[in-house]
């Protein structure tokens, strides 16, 4: 197995942090009305006909005229048909360099051939599901736990949400104690109380519009790089029916957007022994990107369960999965293995481990692990986010650009580094209304980026994979520069 890691030199997440309390003191940088105003007119009004139309009619019967967050573009999403290695085309034959990796899981690039064969043979003998059991769910589940040390037993699902909501319940039958624990402004997947603290710290409930409060009555959040947070919250379900888990991105919460010390997990995980909870790694985004051996291979960290998503499934449907230990993973099992004794975990899944996910998946992490596609990802993720500091030094801007390995960051508002802080509940609309603020920003920003021919997620954040080769990273870097050659300070009428 490939033991290599796509992070070279980690992050000071320290002085990162800084940087980034520094930003959302700054008055707000952004694209010149002048300039968003031309892109608006000369790219979208006049190259991006066909994806207008597309989305006008689309949104007469799709709510919001997309079928997924990640779709959305400012001033309207465009319509993409093509995907090969590290370029995507729209509608309208324009073509962009893929920063976005469909959220992260193509890390040998899009469609690659390898894959794509295996699975149009796949079609072609038995078809994409049948509800029955295929070798390749075996092949599949063997490479993950040959992969990642703390992975004795795998089970496939159908999206790293359900691995989520599988986790909860296996860690309260394992444990027997009630309540939930995360990481404050961490995406763990959008069930009803997994919806909690996310994407701001401090933001309990506040984004989870549609559920019941009392559904949040055993989940609480800590802050990150902040383990006496942990502790105290910890400490205090001793007394409210104990903590069956903690939660963790392990580079930080929004796939490091917010990133975490190098020593962090190591503290999460000592307290997590302390109290008899359950350490659960959300490998969504780093399993099979940050290394072979995932984010707790790089940070030697031993977790009870890990979530998967995404790239287990090579890009294709049915992204989700679970691992672990054999003695928690018992518990999703009970009952189809002679065992009457243990309470098996609720759980379901018809479309889970379909023929086609598992051969795409099985064949992808073959691919990734044969070819270095970790490491040479991560190598590119250096450059790119090099250039872009170089960049900004350039223009003078008080943006923030950092990395961990193939997945970088840029930040020009800062809009996820701001914190809710409950003992001054005055100060709540004040963070809401400046949160809201930079988010059109940052969407204005990415809207040059498209316009550049620069797909990125949400205008902050940007996926490298091994299909980008240092001039490519630099002609994107080319891009970059015009859009920052018209920003300028935020003009208020």
């Amino acid at each position: 197995m490939d033991t290599r890691f796509a992070i070279e030199n980690y992050c000071d997440a320290k002085a990162v942090t800084k940087e980034l309390d520094e930003l959302i003191k700054q008055p707000i940088y952004t694209i010149k009305p002048d300039a968003l105003k031309n892109y608006e007119e000369n790219y979208y009004g006049k190259k991006c006909c066909k994806s207008k139309a597309m989305i006008d009619e689309a949104r007469q019967i799709i709510p919001g005229g997309v079928q997924h967050n990640l779709a959305f573009n400012y001033p309207f999403p465009l319509v993409f048909t093509k995907a090969s290695g590290m370029k995507l085309y729209d509608i309208d034959g324009n073509e962009y360099f893929d920063f976005l990796q469909a959220g992260g899981p193509t890390v040998l690039g899009s469609n690659p051939p390898e894959v794509r064969e295996q699975v149009i043979d796949l079609l072609n003998t038995c078809g994409p599901s049948t509800g029955l059991f295929h070798e390749f769910e075996y092949k599949l589940a063997k490479k993950i736990a040959d992969s990642i040390e703390t992975v004795d037993m795998f089970r496939m699902l159908g999206s790293g949400t359900e691995a989520c909501m599988a986790a909860v319940r296996v860690a309260r039958l394992a444990t027997k104690n009630k309540n939930i624990v995360k990481m404050g402004g961490a995406y763990h997947g959008w069930s009803d109380q997994l919806g909690y603290g996310i994407r701001i710290p401090g933001s309990k409930f506040t984004q989870a519009h549609g559920v019941p409060l009392y559904i949040f009555k055993h989940t609480q959040e800590f802050f990150p790089n902040d383990l006496d947070s942990l502790e105290r919250v910890l400490k205090l379900n001793t007394l409210r029916g104990g903590t069956a888990a903690v939660f963790i991105e392990p580079v930080g919460p929004e796939s490091g957007t917010r990133p975490l010390d190098y020593d962090f997990n190591k503290g999460v995980e000592r307290l997590c022994r302390k109290y008899g909870a359950l350490l659960i790694f959300d490998e969504v985004v780093t399993g099979f990107r940050v290394g072979m051996a995932g984010a707790q291979g790089y940070f030697g960290v031993s977790p009870d369960l890990t979530i998967f998503g995404k790239v287990i499934a090579g890009g294709y449907p049915g992204a989700g999965g679970i691992g672990g230990k054999k003695e928690y993973m018992k518990y999703l099992g009970a009952g189809l293995d002679g065992s009457t004794k243990i309470k098996k975990a609720f759980m379901g899944g018809t479309m889970a481990a379909t023929p086609i996910s598992c051969v795409a998946g099985y064949y992808t992490l073959e691919m990734i692990d044969k070819t270095n596609a970790c490491q040479k990802a991560g190598q590119m993720g250096d450059r790119l986010t090099k250039g872009l500091k170089e960049l900004i030094k350039k223009y003078n801007l008080p943006f923030v650009a950092f990395n961990q390995g193939s997945i970088c960051h840029l930040e020009t508002v800062g809009t996820m580094h701001f914190a809710i802080d409950w003992s001054k509940p005055w100060g709540i609309p004040k963070v809401l209304s400046a949160t809201s603020e930079r988010k059109k920003e940052m969407e204005h920003m990415g809207a040059a980026y498209m316009a550049e021919g620069l797909v990125t997620l949400a205008g902050s954040r940007l996926y490298t994979s091994a299909a980008y080769t240092p001039e490519l990273i630099d002609e994107a870097l080319a891009r970059f520069d015009r859009v920052f050659a018209n920003v300028g300070l935020k003009q208020y009428d």
